[in-house]
């Protein structure tokens, strides 16, 4: 069991707040401006969903980020792609990290305040989703990478918006404006950022006004069927992404 006072502060890359309702405001940031995802921010985003999660006061979380996106973008710092310890630790993190956002039991808003480029399956394990006019929706790193898009925007992308949609997202790179996206499916409402966080915290302030049993249970029968595609899938898919990984090695090896 946790409590907010003693994870508030814990993480560099995400600033937590909670309104005296219980609604948890998490904004991704680095050093207070827009987020650059990194091995260390993947480790500890693992760490902070479990937190969350296991925090029995908690009545809503919304997620936001800071600065001009949501996450848009990476770094290589703190990732091992190309030694087998190096990525049973992405493996084992990537896995835990998506189970650890479906056990937050209280409904999970998303308020995407920019571009989303890189782990938009965090997006998608929301209940509600917000955007803004310059949110848009891309898997960019994995090709540029070389490596497969394994770590669960594989399974949730065409879950989401459809099978034939999803898999040319991904395999094209396509670039998904918000209001595509909100007819596709990804998105509920797309608002002015001066509106983005007033219209979370008021949707946050009406479900915490809801029995406290009854908006857990409610999380938990909404998304028991993405539980099961993540549970039977992600591993697979990370484990396809990491002979991939390996296979990218061997070609740098050879041409260095």
């Amino acid at each position: 069991m946790s409590r907010f006072a003693d994870y508030q502060n814990r993480f560099p890359n995400a600033r937590l707040v909670r309104s005296d309702s219980g609604v948890v405001e998490v904004t991704f940031h680095t050093e207070g401006g827009t987020l650059v995802f990194n091995g260390h921010s993947h480790e500890q985003f693992v760490d902070l969903f479990h937190e969350i999660a296991s925090d029995p006061d908690t009545r809503v979380v919304i997620l936001t980020g800071s600065g001009e996106a949501f996450m848009e973008s990476i770094s290589p710092e703190g990732f091992d792609f190309f030694t087998p310890r190096g990525y049973d630790k992405i493996y084992r993190e990537g896995r835990k990290v998506l189970m650890n956002i479906l056990d937050i039991e209280v409904p999970l808003i998303t308020a995407l305040n920019g571009p989303v480029r890189l782990h938009s399956e965090y997006v998608l394990l929301s209940d509600i989703v917000l955007a803004t006019p310059s949110t848009v929706f891309q898997d960019k790193p994995h090709f540029e990478f070389g490596i497969v898009p394994g770590d669960g925007v594989n399974l949730l992308w065409p879950e989401v918006i459809g099978s034939v949609r999803g898999r040319y997202f991904l395999l094209t790179r396509q670039e998904l404006d918000a209001d595509t996206a909100q007819d596709w499916g990804a998105v509920n409402e797309v608002v002015s950022p001066e509106k983005l966080l007033p219209r979370a915290r008021e949707i946050a302030e009406s479900l915490a006004k809801l029995p406290p049993l009854t908006a857990r249970y409610t999380r938990i029968a909404l998304i028991q069927k993405l539980r099961r595609i993540i549970d039977e899938g992600v591993g697979y898919s990370l484990a396809l992404e990491g002979i991939s990984a390996a296979d990218v090695a061997l070609s740098m090896a050879a041409k260095g």
